[in-house]
């Protein structure tokens, strides 16, 4: 399972992204995305803005699921109360005749399941905290990207955990 995690602001500015791959199941922490299609993300992520904002006041809650499909890709929304949008576009991974089984059972071989839900709902959360945690820095100037390295470590660390 590749995952690709972007962070926009409230105008819809860019913040913070980061791409990884899945640690659980034996999976070494690489995205897999294509090579000709990875510059496609950031578009396919930010083309599902309008839908989320459609979402978030329909629904109310900060943890807005699975909001959105692109072909493989699925995009997960996650909305702060500043209307920071945490959003995570994941693509599952297809199984493969030599281990279709262990695929099965994987947290991303279905990205619609109750388990995979509750994983990048426990990853938006965490990442939620060491956001506040960012962007409470003094040294840090409202709307413009975070260049911490101790948030991109942390962002790290939660996907390694939950995903």
């Amino acid at each position: 399972m590749s995952y690709y995690f972007a962070i926009v602001g409230a105008q819809d500015n860019p913040l913070f992204e980061y791409e990884f791959g899945t640690s659980k199941q034996g999976g070494d922490g690489q995205s897999r995305f294509n090579d000709q299609l990875r510059h496609l993300n950031q578009f396919i992520l930010h083309s599902s803005l309008d839908i989320a904002e459609e979402v978030q006041w329909a629904q109310g809650q900060m943890y807005l699921k699975c909001i959105d499909k692109f072909f493989n890709n699925y995009i997960s929304c996650f909305v702060t109360g500043a209307n920071v949008k945490f959003l995570l576009l994941h693509q599952p991974t297809v199984p493969t005749s030599a281990s279709p089984s262990r695929l099965s059972t994987a947290i991303g071989a279905n990205p619609t399941s109750p388990a995979t839900e509750e994983a990048i709902k426990m990853f938006f959360t965490e990442v939620y905290d060491s956001w506040v945690k960012a962007v409470m820095n003094p040294f840090y100037k409202a709307s413009t990207e975070v260049t911490s390295s101790v948030f991109r470590q942390r962002v790290a660390a939660a996907g390694r955990k939950y995903l």
